[in-house]
């Protein structure tokens, strides 16, 4: 599959951004977090998880491109799209599993089967996977239609009457204060904003790459300008709803911050640097070993004296930390993949018995 520098680059940026955010949640003194820094850091922090979905989106909509190439059975492509959303929730799992084992001997049972964002990553990319019958342009509107319908009915599902139903069902579908962050509704709708952007940055042409992230910026401001305007009316369609939680006015101006950094990202890599090797994108090509190794880090056992327990200063430098850590990772991960790589082609060259490799023996 094609890699795209900018949307390396931006994956790189929601990685930085995530973890400033753990990191201070984890490290920050208490009674520090109520200041503007601590503030701030949440704040911007809050803009990870709507980048990574966004992003699985994106990444969805290029398989469903290259599927289409060579699967011309719709069901086909749907089975194999589901697959992967299933593989994704393996992982969602396996990342659970490691955090309790890592947890012991106070690991809580129950956060094996806490809602995360891989988790609704996995459930939002199965119910998004039917997209993958449809052609690049129907794909595209079904994303749209399937987003917007998902931040649309957030607030009406989560006034539902929960009661009765399983806390794990409830937990996966509607936000529930001090656990349920990542819940289908209404987060699966970042998943189809970026399936639909994803369609449209696969299928556009490099002559008119431009003219694309020119409209990416003018839907972008579109979408927070709306936004921020029905949010601040006196009323409501809803009768009950939370901005922060279920509001479908806060998904449509996450949306367009997605786009507007997708397309800064396009600029910045294009334009503003070299072909060289860049960090952010070394980042960005590991979000999901980072995200692992990172949050078992600060939230583990190992930094467990430094919970709670340093000034912003100290924070703002265990961050830097942290981050320089995990480009380091990250980079050693992708030099030993390159060396296995080149070991495996020159190990199948000799094999085949090619002359270039006789000779060099």
């Amino acid at each position: 599959m094609k890699r795209f520098p900018f949307l390396d680059w931006m994956r790189g940026l929601a990685v930085v951004i995530m973890i400033q955010c753990h990191t201070f949640n984890s490290f920050a003194r208490m009674d520090l977090r109520e200041g503007g820094p601590y503030v701030l850091s949440q704040f911007v922090g809050g803009m990870a998880a709507p980048l990574f979905l966004f992003m699985a989106g994106m990444t969805l909509a290029f398989q469903m491109d290259s599927l289409e190439r060579r699967e011309l059975n719709p069901g086909r492509r749907w089975l194999i799209s589901l697959r992967r959303a299933g593989y994704i929730l393996g992982i969602a799992f396996a990342f659970r599993i490691s955090n309790w084992v890592a947890s012991l001997p106070h690991a809580d049972l129950h956060e094996i089967a806490k809602v995360d964002i891989l988790n609704c990553m996995g459930v939002g990319m199965a119910a998004l996977s039917l997209a993958a019958v449809f052609d690049a342009k129907g794909r595209a509107r079904f994303a749209v239609a399937a987003a917007l319908g998902i931040a649309v009915a957030a607030p009406v599902v989560s006034a539902l009457p929960w009661n009765g139903a399983p806390s794990l069902l409830r937990e996966y579908l509607v936000p529930i204060a001090g656990r349920g962050h990542f819940a289908f509704f209404p987060c699966a709708a970042y998943i189809g904003f970026g399936l639909a952007a994803g369609t449209l940055v696969k299928r556009t042409g490099a002559d008119r790459f431009e003219r694309l992230m020119q409209w990416s910026v003018l839907i972008g401001f579109a979408l927070v300008f709306t936004g921020q305007y029905f949010s601040n009316l006196p009323y409501s369609l809803y009768r009950q709803s939370s901005f922060w939680t279920d509001g479908p006015t806060l998904i449509l101006i996450r949306a367009g911050i997605s786009l507007l950094l997708m397309s800064g990202a396009y600029l910045w890599t294009e334009y503003c640097v070299g072909a060289g090797w860049s960090w952010m994108q070394c980042l960005g090509r590991n979000s999901l070993m980072v995200y692992w190794v990172h949050v078992m880090l600060v939230y583990g056992n190992t930094a467990k004296a430094l919970k709670g327990w340093l000034s912003i200063p100290q924070t703002a430098l265990a961050t830097l930390g942290v981050i320089a850590l995990m480009v380091a990772l990250s980079a050693a991960w992708i030099w030993w993949k390159a060396r296995k790589a080149e070991r495996w082609k020159a190990a199948t060259t000799v094999a085949s018995g090619s002359p270039q490799a006789l000779k060099a023996y």
